[in-house]
C-alpha cells in the first residue's frame, strides 16, 4: 500500500517581525546573501508574503515599492523539497497582481541564472543602471550600490502597462 502526503499550503503576507525573521531565514537557506545582517528586508515600503507548507514557512517573495509606478520583487525563493508544486508560480503570480492593483507600471528584479525561469512570466533583460535609476530608495538597491554588488547582477523588467 502506498502511503499519500496530503500537503496544506497556505500564502499569507507577512506582517510581524517573526516574519520577517522567517523570511530571512528562507534567504539565508538558499544562500541568496552571505550574511544575515546584510538582508534588507523590511515591512516599511514593502509588502511580502510567506508560502507554509503543512505549517512551515517552504516559500517567500518581496515586493518593495520604491519608485513611481514601479516596484522590485525581491527574495523569491522556495525550499528544495516544496519545489515542482506550483508554490514559486503561485507567489510570483500573487506578485504581479498585487502590483498591478497598486497602480505599477512595471516591475524589475535582480536574479543572476535564472532568465528561463523569469521569461515564463513575462520577464526581459534590462540594464542595472535603468533598474537602480527607477528605484533608487528601494533597499536592495540602495545596499547593492553600497556594497558594490549591483552592476554584477542580472536585472530584468516586465512592463505591466503604458507608463
Amino acid at each position: 500500500m502506498t502511503e499519500t502526503l496530503e500537503r496544506h499550503i497556505k500564502i499569507r503576507q507577512a506582517k510581524s517581525p517573526l516574519d520577517l525573521d522567517a523570511i530571512r531565514d528562507l534567504i539565508m537557506g538558499a544562500e541568496l546573501a552571505s550574511e544575515r545582517r546584510h538582508i534588507t528586508a523590511t515591512l516599511a515600503g514593502s509588502t511580502y508574503w510567506i508560502a507554509d507548507l503543512n505549517g512551515v514557512p517552504s516559500g517567500c517573495i518581496g515586493l518593495e515599492h520604491g519608485g513611481e509606478g514601479v516596484s522590485l520583487i525581491r527574495s523569491a525563493v522556495v525550499v528544495p523539497e516544496a519545489r515542482s508544486r506550483g508554490l514559486g508560480r503561485a507567489l510570483v503570480q500573487g506578485a504581479v497582481t498585487h502590483a498591478s492593483l497598486r497602480g505599477d507600471h512595471t516591475l524589475y528584479l535582480l536574479s543572476t541564472g535564472m532568465g528561463d525561469y523569469w521569461r515564463r512570466f513575462g520577464f526581459e533583460p534590462v540594464g542595472t543602471e535603468e533598474l537602480a535609476a527607477a528605484l533608487p530608495e528601494a533597499p536592495q538597491v540602495r545596499g547593492g550600490l553600497t556594497r558594490g554588488w549591483l552592476h554584477e547582477e542580472e536585472a530584468w523588467k516586465r512592463t505591466l502597462r503604458p507608463a
